[in-house]
Parts: structure tokens; sequence; C-alpha cells
């Protein structure tokens, strides 16, 4: 790609930062943009001096924008409801389909800039027909088409993703080298929003009235063998934190906020080969016919599966995976791939996933 003008979306972290500095350095016209969401003062005011400090080190402009309404309608408040029904939402997934390309996108628009780009590790390609594919990036321990997987074509078209080609380490190395202020930085794994990083504190602060009281914990057969203290507090999976005393250990299999219960089983009964999915967004053409053989995800850190995909309506699929896979979490997206390229995905239905055991099809 020819070098053009494009704005950079500086978060205040590292990678970030790479990408404006190596969009720079191959003649691009650089602006910075920084979002400014929800966080405790001092968190935001860190972030705002260290794309300071980035601008003044790349001598690039960088602008400021309060997207604080926003980000608490579209990301925040469908996180906070998607606990008190029972899901385990993936608030980075919202944010980047509902805030950040499209306030990206706006911004260039209103600038004449011709291209937005960002710090994720994915790639982006043109396909046949002219369409935008969007791939995996290179470091498969850090690459992010995951979460960019609700991208639209119009989107994907203006996007520049300087670090899909790029590992981790080389990142890390590339930065000391061109001397970024921001290269020594730990990297966050926080969810930026979450007050000392736990969705718990978070609900219990700006959801109370909402919030479930203690209930039971039981077994799929419905046998009483605990307590909990509000179902928004497990999580599919969750193995600590049940004060139930057994020599063989219970898990989180079901999450029941209308009935106040939280279901457990052993291990090997949270295994499904089903899931079905709502709101399927794809990348390319919807298949008019026949199911798909392709890889799938059930979330970010899961390893994809090989399966079939089969498409049951205009937004729902039903992926049969070849073995079954463990703890699939309603709320969290499956994202579908053809080798490495996303030809897209959908949200994991509370209905669609019923634990039935190791090997058992569920066709819910």
């Amino acid at each position: 790609m020819e070098p053009s003008t494009v704005v950079v979306a500086l978060s205040g972290g590292g990678d970030s930062a790479l990408a404006a500095a190596l969009l720079e350095d191959q003649g691009w016209g650089v602006t910075g943009l920084h979002f400014l969401l929800p966080a405790s003062p001092s968190k935001q005011k860190a972030r705002i001096l260290s794309v300071q400090r980035v601008s003044d080190r790349l001598g690039i402009p960088v602008f400021f924008t309060d997207l604080g309404e926003v980000f608490l309608k579209a990301v925040v408040e469908p996180f906070a409801n998607a606990y008190l029904s029972g899901l385990t939402p993936n608030p980075c997934v919202l944010c980047n389909e509902r805030v950040k390309f499209d306030r990206l996108v706006g911004f260039a628009r209103e600038h004449g800039i011709g291209y937005i780009a960002t710090g994720h590790y994915a790639r982006n390609k043109r396909g046949e027909g002219g369409k935008i594919e969007l791939w995996r990036g290179t470091d498969r321990g850090k690459e992010q088409s995951y979460f960019l997987h609700r991208l639209n074509q119009s989107q994907l078209r203006q996007t520049v993703l300087p670090l899909g080609n790029m590992t981790k380490e080389e990142t890390r190395l590339v930065s000391r080298k061109m001397g970024l202020p921001t290269s020594t930085e730990p990297e966050s794994q926080e969810i930026c929003f979450l007050p000392q990083g736990d969705y718990r504190l978070f609900l219990e602060e700006t959801k109370a009235e909402s919030l479930g009281g203690k209930g039971d914990i039981v077994t799929r057969d419905g046998e009483r063998i605990g307590e909990h203290f509000g179902t928004y507090r497990y999580t599919i999976g969750q193995r600590h934190g049940l004060g139930i005393a057994s020599p063989c250990p219970y898990y989180v299999a079901e999450i029941r906020p209308e009935a106040n219960e939280v279901v457990v089983a052993r291990k090997a009964e949270l295994f499904s080969s089903t899931v079905r999915a709502k709101d399927f967004h794809w990348l390319g053409e919807r298949p008019l016919q026949g199911p798909l053989r392709v890889k799938a995800q059930v979330r970010y850190r899961h390893i994809a599966s090989p399966g079939r995909l089969d498409v049951i309506s205009e937004d729902e699929v039903v992926f049969e995976f070849d073995e079954p896979q463990w703890a699939i979490t309603p709320g969290q997206a499956l994202v579908c791939y053809d080798g490495d390229r996303v030809i897209g995905g959908g949200w994991i239905k509370k209905e669609g996933c019923t634990v039935q055991g190791a090997g058992k099809k569920n066709w819910s």
C-alpha cells in the first residue's frame, strides 16, 4: 500500500505507539487520536500523558475525544447486563464493532484523512472480487483477529494494521530501537474500564440494586450441594471459590439467574460438540447452501478446532466440532476460520450449548 494520510488510535500503550511510529517511518502522514474512556482519574491522566509523550517523540499531532457516554451505552451497559443474565461477555469485541472503528472512520472522514490504523496483531488482504479479508496475525500467541471479526467491509477497506506480520518479541525490540517512550511499559491485560481488573467489584458498585443475593448451588440432577453468593460471581468452567467439599472437584456448568441457581458438574461433563450462535456476521458472502468445513474458536485463548458449520438462518448458525470442546460459554463469540482467514462470527447462545457430557452431541 502506498503511504498516504492515516489516523492512528493511540491508547497510551506500546502497540499503538509502535503502529504510529512504523507508519511515520514509512512516509505516512500520521495523526494520533486518543479516546477518553471511563476510568479512574489517575489512570486516565496516565494514559493522556503517555499519548502526549508519543506525540512529542514522533512529532505528530494528536487529538482527544471524549467517548464516555457512547462507551457506557454501547459497551459498559451491555457488559453489565450480560452478567446479570448469566452470560460471560467480551467487551473488546463490542468496543471494536460499536465504538472504536466507527469513530476512527468518522474522524478520518471529517479531517480528510485516507486511512485508519490500530496496533492490533491481525492482517487484512484484498481477496477475490475486491473484498477485503481479515486474517490472523503472524504471532499465534498474540494475534487478535478474534476481536475484529465484526468489522464491516467499509471499515476494513480503510484499515491499516502495521503489526500484523510481527511477533510480540519483535515489537518490543523495534520499540526500544526507535526509542519510544512506551517501550518499557508492561503490557496491560485488563479490561480498560474495570477497577482493579475485577468485574465483580464493578457490578457491585454500579448494579448493586439489580444483583441477586445468595442462592443454591445444585447438581444437574437438582441436588443442593452448596450456596452461592450471587450468580453474577460465577463463570462457566470455574472451579475455585465454590466452597464445596468433595474428593472430586466440581466446575460451574450452567448459570440460572432466573432461578437464582448455579449448576455444577464434574469436569468431563463440561465437554460439548455443538454450539449455536446468533447475530452471525459474515465478512464475505454468506453461503447459500451446504455445510462448511472450517475451524472455530469459542473464546480468545481457545485453540481453533475443526468441524462443520451449518447456516440455520440469515444470522444464526450451528457449529459441530469434530472433537468435544470444554466449557463452551454463552455470551462469548464463536469465530470461524478458513485456514487463517476469518469468515465470520456470532454470539454463543445460552440455550445453544447446554452441557450433556463428553462426546454427546447437542442440537438444542
